[in-house]
């Protein structure tokens, strides 16, 4: 998998909702809407997802392989990283940040 592009969407600072990002992979296909949120000890990615029916949050599109999951995350930390340090100099953006309604949020 080559991760062709990151793009940091928004950022925020009121809660765990840290950021919204895109990617795009081989050129060819782009996820938008990955999350990233502020953990108890670092801060991880979490997919699109929608609830069903249920109530369940299902993802939907996420790496396979632990291995995939692994770089894509790595690969958009880094370069969440990178424009925090690009972006310090600007005034921040204060606005009121959408709801963090993920399973992996609802844990923390």
């Amino acid at each position: 998998m080559k991760i062709s592009d990151i793009r940091i969407r928004k950022t925020y600072s009121a809660n765990r909702l840290r950021a919204m990002v895109s990617v795009t992979v081989d050129s060819d296909f782009a996820v938008h809407d990955i999350k990233i949120i502020e953990g108890p000890d670092r801060l991880f990615v979490a997919m699109p997802s929608r609830k069903d029916e249920n109530g369940v949050y299902r993802d939907i599109c996420h790496p396979i392989t632990t291995a995939a999951r692994r770089q894509l995350e790595d690969a958009i930390i880094h370069a969440y990283q990178e424009y925090l340090a690009t972006a310090e100099l600007l005034p921040l953006e204060e606005e009121e940040p959408p709801k963090v309604d993920t399973p992996e949020a609802a844990q923390l």
